[in-house]
């Protein structure tokens, strides 16, 4: 048996579980307001907090033990 054989495709749902305890998203939201937000997500896109600048998006995210990615 190949290795393609073995291959068993995730669906959209599975990929969504896979980094749902270990990854967030950070996204910059404009605002009226003011200056540039930037919002943290799960991965399976729930808005968790919005906060002022991507350094504290990041310090947030590691203090709860998940891995920071950048959406642009």
């Amino acid at each position: 048996m190949n290795m393609l054989q073995k291959f068993h495709p995730m669906s959209h749902q599975d990929l969504v579980m896979l980094g749902l305890n270990d990854v967030a998203y950070i996204r910059r939201v404009s605002s009226k307001e003011g200056p540039a937000s930037f919002a943290i997500h799960a991965a399976d896109g729930t808005e968790m907090l919005v906060v002022d600048n991507v350094a504290l998006a990041m310090a947030t995210i590691r203090q709860n033990d998940m891995e920071p990615l950048l959406v642009h």
